[in-house]
């Protein structure tokens, strides 16, 4: 299993070895002696010079904001999922007091942005493609094409940008070691794919989602080892199919992960598990139906994140059927 891994990683490496090389061949200085150099980062569009080392770094959304976090770099600014309730609450306090808000996800305020005088913009073309031009007239702007499913290469391009590939390294290696573990504690490789996990969210306003293969939690669920229910490949972008209600007993698998965006009473999900469809699913019947954190496991994207959520895989994957947690 161990050389399995091993391998695989070295061919995600390998894959992404031009955008390490792009760090590697960062113009000049040595020590903190990097005043007015700057270095080429590839980006959703092309070459941007960002300065050797920045200081005054902006967010625009939860991925950013992680990688931020992780590389140990405290963004001066960063927008938020939802500005009343703050910063997403995995995140240390300690790690995000004094971040400045700059407007919500996908809609940030420019003028805040400015008035921070930022020398680096970190965010995406699927939440601000139509700001980029406006954004780059402010400080680089390094953006990539979109977040979630690939974001393990957004994380190396932040962490190029930010300047900290070395820390970078060691993230990835933590991540690849822990995932393993989760991996073993579940009996291998092979023990692990005969294990069907779901994950369902509830979503306020909209229809429940079961979440296929292409997105945050469905990597981190490939990388454990364990297998999708048949669902998950039928959502039409990878991403999810939406169901109705009466329609929720879908998202059954052997262990179901299920969490709310926004008000459960709101989301569907309190009518949903109180309701004789979902106490008919076997993994619920099994005591095998565990609510998480949807801050953490779908809003978060990054290795913080991933770092609590595969503490909690472990632990509810092991787990001795024994009562749904509700």
């Amino acid at each position: 299993m161990t050389l399995t891994r091993r391998r695989t990683t070295a061919a995600g490496a390998a894959a992404l070895a031009p955008v390490l090389a792009l760090a590697l061949s960062a113009c000049g200085g040595s020590g903190n002696d990097t005043a007015g150099e700057t270095r080429t980062v590839m980006t959703a569009h092309g070459e941007v010079q960002v300065p050797a080392d920045p200081e005054r770094v902006v967010v625009l959304d939860t991925a950013e904001l992680d990688s931020a976090i992780t590389l140990g770099v405290k963004p001066v600014g960063s927008t938020r999922s939802d500005v009343a309730s703050g910063f997403l609450k995995y995140l240390p306090e300690e790690k995000v007091e004094g971040i400045e808000n700059v407007g919500n996800i996908a809609a940030p305020n420019l003028e805040r942005i400015a008035a921070l005088k930022p020398d680096l913009i970190l965010g995406s073309d699927i939440r601000d493609k139509d700001r980029y031009d406006e954004l780059s007239k402010i400080a680089p702007t390094v953006f990539t094409e979109s977040t979630g499913a690939p974001w393990k290469e957004n994380f190396l391009i932040h962490a190029n940008a930010l300047n900290r590939q070395e820390e970078a390294e060691k993230v990835i290696d933590a991540y690849e070691v822990k995932t393993a573990e989760v991996t073993e504690a579940l009996g291998g490789r092979k023990e692990a794919r005969k294990l069907t996990v779901s994950v369902v969210r509830f979503v306020e306003g909209a229809d429940t989602r079961v979440y296929g293969r292409q997105n945050y939690i469905g990597s981190i669920l490939a990388d454990i080892g364990v297998s999708r229910p048949a669902i998950a490949d039928k959502a039409p972008d990878g991403f999810s199919v939406d169901v109705s209600p009466e329609k929720v007993d879908q998202g059954d698998a052997d262990v179901v992960f299920y969490t709310s965006y926004g008000d459960p009473a709101k989301s569907g999900e309190d009518k949903a598990v109180g309701g004789a469809l979902w106490k008919s699913m076997e993994a619920v019947e099994n005591g095998r139906a565990h609510r998480v954190d949807d801050e953490t496991w779908i809003q978060g994207i990054g290795y913080t994140a991933a770092d609590t959520i595969l503490d909690e895989m472990k632990e509810l994957l092991t787990r001795d059927s024994g009562g749904s947690e509700g």
